[in-house]
């Protein structure tokens, strides 16, 4: 009897350890960087460079709108920068017959002309739409001849080409348990491999509707919008 005991009591020890030191997760895998782009003016669109599936590097253009307006608004802008720069070249030439007020003057107008010029340009900037990461585009919700007004319309839907992280959940209790750098262990719905990897990030609050806290584990390959369930491997001090 004493012998049963023992070996009860060993057994419940050890289910408590292997309990304690691993904390069952679930996960859904998604994009490590992830954007829902709109042009940040109205007008329509001109010309599309992209489709769903494309490529893109950082600075690409995507999209652009009718912008001979706002060509011609900076040439102008430009040409009043121009003259304006000179005349006040010249008045600095000549500063020592000249009255401080006559150049201060043309201090000002060139001045103005160079913010009026930085502010077209910044206009013109406006109806060109460019990556903001290097990515692939999962979604576009514009063609050409679409106008896009008013509040901004979503045009391309963008995110990194194999960056992934895993969002995990876990029970709350173990809120002073988990920390960044644990080892989590998993599988991927359909993926028998068993992997690993490290804890990246701990949300810092838990859900009140399912009372899990969140967290993300940096991976790659996988397919956006997979799931999967693994352990949180706890580290003993």
């Amino acid at each position: 009897m004493r012998k049963i005991l023992v070996v009860f009591v060993a057994i419940v020890i050890l289910s408590s350890s292997l309990y304690a030191t691993q904390i069952y997760a679930t996960f859904t895998v998604k994009a490590a960087r992830d954007a829902s782009l709109a042009f940040n003016s109205s007008g329509t669109i001109k010309k599309i460079f992209v489709d769903i599936t494309s490529e893109v590097k950082k600075g690409e253009k995507l999209a652009i709108l009718q912008n001979d307006d706002r060509k011609s608004a900076l040439l102008v802008a430009r040409t009043a920068l121009k003259y304006a720069k000179i005349d006040y070249n010249r008045q600095k030439k000549i500063k020592n017959i000249v009255s401080k007020f006559e150049l201060d003057r043309y201090a000002l107008k060139y001045e103005t002309a160079e913010a009026q010029a930085r502010y077209q340009l910044a206009l013109f900037y406006k109806t060109i739409l460019k990556a903001p990461f290097d990515g692939v585009i999962y979604d576009k919700l514009i063609e050409v001849g679409d106008v896009v007004s008013g509040p901004p319309k979503i045009v391309f839907k963008i995110q990194s080409k194999t960056a992934r992280k895993l969002v995990l959940e876990f029970d709350q209790k173990y809120w002073k348990i988990v920390k960044v750098g644990q080892t989590f262990r998993y599988k991927v719905d359909g993926d028998n491999t068993t992997y690993e990897s490290k804890i990246s990030k701990i949300y810092p609050s838990a859900s009140s509707s399912n009372r899990k806290i969140k967290a993300e584990v940096i991976t790659k390959g996988f397919a956006v919008g997979l799931f999967g369930d693994g352990y949180i491997l706890k580290v003993d001090r």
